[in-house]
């Protein structure tokens, strides 16, 4: 049941460009399922600059290192001997509070994103027998496109859930836990860390200073929003309807 976020806490911690837990092991003890990790004393998050900073290396790791290879220069670079992933998705499934993610590759982000949707409508066509949402959505497809013109979209690897409670600060710095990791698009992390409280101004002030907004920037994250939105209307219940067919309907 963990092995999900064991492995994105594993991948999170070896780029070594943002402070996770160390994770130790996921086991199971008859019908309980249970994640070892390194303990860590975390506290309210005090420094936000140091946080967008790293939010944007670690986002900046996997691109750099696509980029390096292009160039044919990973001999002797700082992560010679670690291997771009070009693809989007997880080599495992995650899991987004407890509904599992399919993290199946695709060769492009549009492909993804569009797969996470249609797998969040699909569960409130199950749970709610709510089909507006999907009619809507289908009007939009035929433009998504439109939302990613002029950008070159590479993998990076994501946190998935970074909203505020799952960060905060322990005696190291910022650190950030309970991932749903994939490899997408980096401004993706941003849009639920404007969510539910969101974060200080000084981590987006610091994350864009070293990644610039790109043109379309505010439509991309209303658009990014709309997942999360949906996700919580499949775990919490209609409360979050209103947002979610708001979005749809200004997309």
């Amino acid at each position: 049941m963990f092995e999900g976020e064991f492995a994105g806490l594993d991948a999170i911690y070896q780029t070594g460009k943002i402070l996770v837990p160390k994770p130790l092991k996921a086991f199971s003890y008859g019908k309980t399922y249970c994640l070892a990790m390194e303990h860590k004393e975390i506290g309210s998050l005090e420094n936000g600059t140091l946080l967008g900073e790293q939010l944007a290396d670690l986002h900046l790791d996997n691109i750099n290192l696509i980029r390096n290879k292009q160039k044919n220069s990973f001999v002797g670079s700082e992560n010679s001997d670690r291997e771009p992933e070009t693809r989007f998705g997880f080599p495992v499934r995650t899991s987004c509070g407890f509904i599992p993610q399919n993290n199946q590759f695709t060769k492009t982000w549009e492909e993804f994103f569009a797969r996470k949707i249609d797998d969040q409508l699909a569960i409130i066509e199950r749970e709610y027998h709510d089909m507006k949402p999907r009619q809507l959505w289908n009007q939009f497809l035929p433009k998504i496109s439109s939302y990613f013109e002029g950008q070159e979209i590479l993998p990076s690897l994501l946190h998935g859930d970074l909203w505020g409670g799952n960060a905060g600060e322990c005696s190291s710095g910022p650190i950030v836990f309970d991932p749903a990791a994939f490899y997408g698009h980096h401004e993706y992390d941003l849009a639920i860390a404007t969510m539910f409280g969101g974060f200080p101004s000084s981590v987006f002030k610091a994350y864009h200073k070293k990644i610039p907004k790109e043109r379309g920037f505010e439509n991309r994250q209303q658009l990014y929003q709309l997942f999360h939105y949906l996700n919580h209307w499949s775990h919490f219940g209609g409360g979050y309807k209103s947002s979610c067919m708001s979005i749809l309907k200004s997309l």
